[in-house]
């Protein structure tokens, strides 16, 4: 399916395992929040990634507006939930991807984009038209679904995204998406197969695979031991999982008190712990404080307007 084709789905959309079949072409809004038209918060060199991501250079960022899961503890909530963004054309994207790589950034990378898939595809092609040779990173929450991700093949260099529960229990109640589980796994059967193992470049950087994110969260340690054991277990040293400290509680929950607070050191170490015993070699931790502000971006239009 050409990107021009794939324009066409916004029609009945079904791009999200939502599968609302909002006609977003003609102005409903989906339950990703979002009609047909493009909306972006931020674009800009994102020092804040994995290292082979980031690196020195900082990976061109462009934050989308809108999402299918709406996590109630997420960081990036004030543009989740579509009520920050900048409306721009198909044609701006491609600048900006364009100028996001004059200012030397090591790759392109896509945060939560899913629902605007057929809108990337085009800007994508735009911006190889024009000369832009930046590898695509796809980050992702990871509640994607695989004929979506199809669409992306041969688009997508390097795939980043989260597994954040293997409890339907826990992915009911915090992302309302008790499908969660079997539909991120489903999608990042799919990732691995496009990308294959992962392979590195000389200066470091990360050239083609998937590295998978989980983001300990307070009180389910349980949780976390569960998704390294189902990946480690699957994939082997095929992919690099980062295991995040860095869940912050912007939010208040009054339905979800243990989520109120900063996951502790001895939590995290557990977690650290079981990845060792497991032999998982292929990953990143991070060191410092559990919890930062200074993760969530500003999402101020830089790079945008």
């Amino acid at each position: 399916m050409s990107p021009q084709q794939a324009f066409s789905l916004l029609k009945d959309c079904t791009l999200c395992p939502r599968e609302c079949h909002a006609d977003r072409l003609g102005e409903a809004l989906g339950y990703c929040g979002m009609d047909s038209r493009l909306f972006a918060a931020r674009a800009a060199l994102h020092m804040w990634e994995e290292p082979c991501i980031s690196g020195e250079k900082g990976s061109g960022a462009v934050f989308f507006s809108g999402c299918s899961l709406k996590c109630c503890f997420c960081q990036n909530r004030e543009i989740a939930i579509g009520d920050r963004g900048q409306e721009i054309s198909v044609d701006r994207l491609a600048d900006i991807f364009l100028e996001l790589e004059q200012q030397g950034a090591a790759n392109l990378n896509l945060v939560t984009g899913a629902h605007y898939v057929p809108q990337i595809l085009l800007a994508l092609e735009n911006a190889k038209r024009r000369g832009c040779r930046l590898l695509v990173v796809y980050n992702s929450g990871g509640y994607e679904k695989v004929e979506t991700l199809r669409l992306m093949k041969g688009y997508v260099d390097v795939y980043l995204p989260d597994l954040k529960y293997l409890d339907r229990d826990l992915s009911r109640a915090f992302s309302h998406a008790p499908d969660y589980p079997e539909t991120a796994m489903a999608a990042i059967m799919e990732m691995v197969e496009q990308t294959g193992s992962c392979r590195f470049g000389e200066d470091g950087y990360i050239k083609k695979g998937t590295i998978v994110r989980h983001l300990v969260l307070p009180g389910h340690t349980r949780n976390s031991i569960r998704v390294l054991e189902y990946l480690h277990r699957t994939y082997g040293e095929d992919i690099y999982i980062s295991i995040m400290n860095q869940y912050t509680p912007v939010y208040h929950q009054e339905s979800y008190p243990e989520l109120n607070r900063k996951i502790t050191k001895r939590e995290y170490q557990k977690v650290l712990d079981a990845a060792c015993s497991l032999g998982i070699e292929n990953g990143f931790f991070q060191e410092g404080e559990t919890a930062m502000e200074s993760f969530i971006p500003g999402f101020n239009y830089e790079g945008v307007l």
